[in-house]
Parts: structure tokens; sequence; C-alpha cells
């Protein structure tokens, strides 16, 4: 069985706006989705809450935070404005969350590489307005603070201007920017946006439910379950490279099935092994990815097609 770098060999790191189980607005019928009511509070707060503490009037703090520092404070931020869900920070490694946050650690001396989605399901039941912005200022934000140059930055917006997120869009997005990934690459993935929860359909999820990313196509094309999320983005990128994602939507806790975790509970400490992460899921999946592509790097990127 093979170990946890070779089922993910790079070193990936996931900020989410809350747990799985949490929502911020009703999303009770996972049988049949239909996106949350408009009223509730379903996007940006997540974001919003990270700008405000690593870009408040649009510089970055005088004094490095901790990855610790800035999952507590975006808490206090959420909490501040009655938002209930606890963020949390899982990774492919464990990773000492009393060291600096950064989105390009020391080791990254190649290309800074981003992709944002943003999805307002403009005219749709469920209609956000913040998820445009959210995407828009944290561009500025990489390029401001982290150096990313625009030439390296894909922007994927349902306002008629950008690429539009469907369901194709996103995963052929996904795809490329593991394809163009190298070692010792700084990649930046940002979603916000609705995000799900469905019945598993393939029996490896203990709680009966795949998280899910909910395209602007939904309705015709599906979700996109944390199942794909592995397959397509997770899995295939590369040794060597250093993969930060912001994922601000509901139930985003375990959508890229990481085995490490820290919950700005203000109880956890440090960084631990889930004691409940599925081990055998994570096998599972690499497995089939390995053997698909032989170890091959461009098998394995038909590969992850193949298989979505």
């Amino acid at each position: 069985m093979p170990s946890i770098e070779e089922a993910i060999p790079a070193n990936v790191r996931m900020i989410s706006g809350c747990r799985d189980e949490q929502t911020s607005a009703d999303v009770s019928n996972v049988a049949t989705f239909s996106l949350p009511d408009p009223a509730g509070r379903a996007g940006g707060a997540c974001t919003s809450g990270l700008l405000k503490i690593l870009y408040a009037d649009k510089h970055k703090p005088d004094d490095d935070l901790s990855f610790q520092e800035v999952l507590l404070n975006l808490r206090d931020v959420m909490s501040s404005g009655r938002f209930t869900q606890i963020p949390q920070l899982t990774s492919s490694r464990p990773l000492d969350v009393h060291t600096p946050f950064t989105l390009v650690p020391d080791e990254c001396t190649g290309t800074k590489r981003a992709l944002l989605i943003g999805i307002n399901y403009i005219g749709q039941q469920g209609e956000l307005s913040g998820c445009h912005n959210d995407v828009l200022n944290m561009v500025e934000y990489l390029k401001d603070v982290w150096g990313f140059e625009e030439h390296n930055i894909t922007i994927l917006l349902d306002d008629g201007e950008h690429t539009n997120p469907t369901r194709s869009n996103i995963l052929s997005a996904y795809q490329q920017i593991v394809a163009e990934a190298e070692s010792g690459d700084a990649v930046y993935c940002h979603y916000s946006g609705h995000g799900g929860r469905l019945r598993d359909d393939d029996g490896d999820e203990e709680d009966g439910y795949d998280e899910t990313l909910v395209p602007l196509d939904y309705q015709r094309a599906g979700q996109i379950r944390d199942d794909d999320l592995f397959n397509i983005l997770v899995g295939p990128m590369k040794a060597g490279v250093v993969l930060t994602c912001v994922m601000d939507c509901c139930h985003s806790g375990t959508v890229l099935d990481l085995p490490y975790c820290f919950v700005a509970d203000g109880e956890q400490e440090e960084m631990t092994l889930k004691p409940d992460f599925d081990m055998e899921k994570l096998m599972g999946l690499a497995q089939v990815l390995m053997a698909a592509s032989n170890g091959d790097p461009m098998a394995l990127a038909q590969a992850c097609c193949t298989i979505l």
C-alpha cells in the first residue's frame, strides 16, 4: 500500500471556511440538491475575512502572522459577523502551524501560478453577490504581496467577461494547472461559490456523503465531488510543488481529502493526523491513479481525464 507521500506527491494545504457538516444556509435536501436561500449567509465570509487579516487597507501586516494566528483571527472575524463556522487548515504533510503564514515558501523558487474561480449563479435561485469580488480582490493580493504575474493567473467568473465556471471548464482548468506546474513552483487555487453534499455513490465515505463544489451548470452537468478533485488536482500534482487552496464554500472541510488537520476552535494547538481519516479511501484513489498511469506523469494526466 502506498504511503501518504506516494499518494499525494505535492505539498498541499487547504484553508476552508467551515467543517463538512457546517453550512451558512439551509442545504438540507442533499438527495435533490437545490441552491440555498439567497437571503442566507452563503458566500464570501472566509475570503473577506482572510483579506481583512492579510491585506487590510491593501497592505500586508507589519508583523508576520503564523498559520495558527491567521486561522484564529479568521475565526474571530467570522464570529464578529455572526458567522458560526469554524475555519480549518488541512494538509498533505504535517505542518507546524506556528511558522509564518506564506503562499510562497522559501523552497518555491520556480513559477507562481494561480487559478481562481468565483460563481455568483447570476439569475439562478440562490444567487450570490460577493464571489466575483472575492476573486478579484484575492488576485490583487496575490500580485501585490506575493508577486504573482498576470499571465500566470487564470480566472473563471460568471460575469460575461471571463471564462464561465461550468463543470467542464473548472475541471479543465484544474487539469491545465496540474500539467503546467513543475517542482519548485508555488500554486494557488481559490474557489468562492456554493458547496454541497451528495450521497456517496461508491461507499468510500464514512458519513455517507461526498463533499462537492457546485459549478454554474450543476443542474445539467452535475456537481464536482471530492473524489473528482483528488483525481484531477490533488493526486496528480507533482512532487516539489506547494499547492495552497482556499475553499470558501459550505461543507468544505474535507473536500480535498487531506490527512492532516488544524481546527481553529481555540482548543487545538498543533496540526494532527485526523483520527477519523479514511486512509483506505486515500490509498484506493492513489492506487487507481497509479495503476492507470503506470507512474508516468503524462499517462497520469490522461488517467485523470479517463476517471472523470
